[in-house]
């Protein structure tokens, strides 16, 4: 069996590194590291870290700079969450999920007939939730930063009004949403080229962005919450049919939430509370994979995916149900991510494939965007932060702020909108996630630091939408159980399921035709061949005593330690 787990791991390596053009070793760094999805936004960090920063630091100069080199998903119009590991052994998270406006209610989106109508919380300034990045950015530095805030803030102003040259992947994603952008004089006039699509090697210049960066670095939260940066949110919103206020503005704060906490073979883990379900879902599958020896049934074999996938089906299916905003909701964390409420999903799974029903906790249907981001980060002090940052769609709802400069968000479709009616990523929802004023939207965004003996040897998340809590699980096993170096386990195949639809998908070259036709046998079905999560980590090397870092080859990041 060990034979076999090599060779069909080195198989699929090698076939990833063909598509991907994956590194052959991961980064190294004795000091510090950080890993994100911009190369730009990576060499920011990094050089506030060899400045004497703090990983918080990093990850707010990161965070900044992702809004300018990242716009798909790093913007400050829309939210995210951090989970921080300090050096003495505590742990805190940041949740800057953007909010529903005050005047929202839970039929806001359906017709006079019932009917749900999902351009309105996709498209256009109705799908607008108020954007949490900003607040969230400046409450982490306010609390836990070490160097001025203007130095952390200014490299990405100086990005934004200088320029960043356009790679392949930054052409490929902006020209992949072209038509919608035509729609917007604002954002036709930033995110084309004079009406026509951008070329690799163009440089892209966000001078608006760069003022309200400016803004933002002199007068803080009041910089966007207030003054000429709100008034050109609620302006616009108002004359397009949106919601938001200047009192949602006003009135928006980030919450410091104590983390979601288990343990798995020794391990520690630390992820995001709700109102992410990426926390829980991630510890309850950990928890009722610990009763499988999943190294002895063989890395991608059939009995390998079968039972992470059976997982899974409860996992989406308790998700469904029981997750949303803790401040609206009594979401019972403590149950699910326990190791009793684990064993007796454990003794429902057998050698054959459930059906959702068989299973079912809700009849409701929920679908969120796979465009978001993470990043990385760990300083020489021992600090850890794991951020994962979103729009929702990629680009959001498409929408510049004209003579703001920033993309804003179309959140408001992760909430259940009807019983029944998907929004656009196929997962399900309940009460626990339907509209209300001020309410968080839940999400599936799972960034996680693992401990042993309290010091972090893992940091990693990743986008993706539904496919997120999947993607980090999947990196998680690769590293706890298999050994894998960190390049290595997010370079290598992964899978999807996600209770609802009753359906595996798949990267290429991960399932071989056994595989498959064993996997029939057992009743499941497949789905399509897909790429899945943009993770970004880093592991510690206890053999070298040495950070190891690394990005995902199906995006175009970068990692870089010192």
């Amino acid at each position: 069996m060990r034979t076999f787990f090599k060779t069909i791991t080195l198989v699929a390596l090698i076939y990833f590194q063909i598509l991907f053009g994956a590194s052959k070793d991961p980064v190294r760094g004795v000091n510090g590291m950080v890993v994100s999805a911009s190369d730009y936004a990576s060499e920011i960090g990094l050089q506030i870290l060899m400045k004497g920063g703090n990983a918080v630091d990093a990850a707010v100069a990161t965070g900044f700079a992702l809004s300018v080199s990242y716009p798909s998903a790093g913007n400050i119009g829309g939210g995210g969450f951090f989970v921080i590991h300090f050096s003495d052994g505590k742990q805190t998270t940041i949740d800057f999920r953007e909010k529903a406006p005050a005047a929202v209610h839970k039929d806001i989106y359906l017709d006079s007939d019932g009917n749900f109508l999902p351009d309105l919380s996709q498209k256009g300034w109705t799908s607008s939730g108020v954007p949490g990045s900003p607040a969230g950015l400046i409450f982490a530095h306010e609390k836990y930063g070490s160097l001025p805030f203007e130095e952390l803030i200014q490299p990405a102003i100086d990005l934004a009004r200088n320029g960043i040259i356009l790679s392949y992947g930054a052409v490929s994603s902006l020209n992949s949403v072209y038509t919608e952008f035509l729609k917007y004089p604002a954002s036709k006039m930033i995110f084309t080229k004079n009406g026509a699509k951008y070329s690799e090697g163009d440089t892209l210049f966000q001078t608006d962005l760069a003022k309200t960066l400016e803004f933002i670095r002199d007068l803080k939260k009041d910089g966007f919450y207030k003054g000429k940066t709100a008034d050109l949110i609620v302006k616009q919103s108002m004359e397009n049919g949106g919601y938001l206020t200047k009192e949602d503005l006003e009135n928006y704060s980030p919450v410091e939430r104590v983390p979601v906490r288990g343990t798995y073979r020794g391990y520690d883990i630390i992820s995001m509370a709700p109102p992410s379900s990426g926390g829980v879902a991630l510890i309850e599958a950990l928890n009722i994979l610990e009763n499988y020896d999943l190294k002895k049934l063989g890395w991608a074999s059939s009995s390998y995916i079968h039972y992470i996938v059976e997982s899974l089906k409860h996992v989406y299916a308790d998700r469904a149900e029981y997750l949303g905003d803790p401040d609206f909701f009594d979401v019972p964390a403590d149950k699910l991510i326990s190791k009793t409420y684990s064993k007796e999903l454990f003794n429902l799974i057998d050698e054959k494939a459930k059906r959702p029903s068989e299973i079912s906790r809700s009849t409701f249907n929920l679908y969120e965007s796979p465009q978001t981001t993470h990043y990385s980060i760990v300083d020489k002090f021992g600090n850890a932060v794991s951020a994962t940052v979103t729009l929702n769609s990629s680009y959001g709802n498409k929408i510049v702020v004209d003579g703001a400069g920033f993309i804003m968000n179309n959140e408001m479709d992760d909430f259940s909108s009807k019983p029944g009616s998907p929004n656009q990523f196929g997962l399900i929802g309940s009460a626990a996630n339907s509209i209300e004023p001020g309410k968080r939207m839940l999400s599936s965004m799972t960034p996680t630091i693992i401990l042993q003996n309290l010091k972090p040897v893992l940091i990693i998340g990743s986008p993706g939408g539904s496919t997120i809590i999947t993607t980090v699980l999947q990196v998680v096993l690769n590293c706890l159980d298999f050994g894998m170096d960190i390049q290595t386990a997010i370079d290598l195949g992964r899978f999807h399921n996600q209770w609802l639809p009753d359906s595996i998908d798949y990267e290429d070259f991960l399932i071989s035709e056994d595989v498959r036709n064993n996997l029939t046998n057992r009743g499941h079905k497949f789905g399509s061949k897909t790429s899945l999560g943009r993770a970004e980590g880093i592991l510690w090397d206890r053999k070298n005593k040495i950070w190891t870092g690394a990005t995902d080859p199906r995006g175009y990041g970068k990692a870089v330690g010192y």
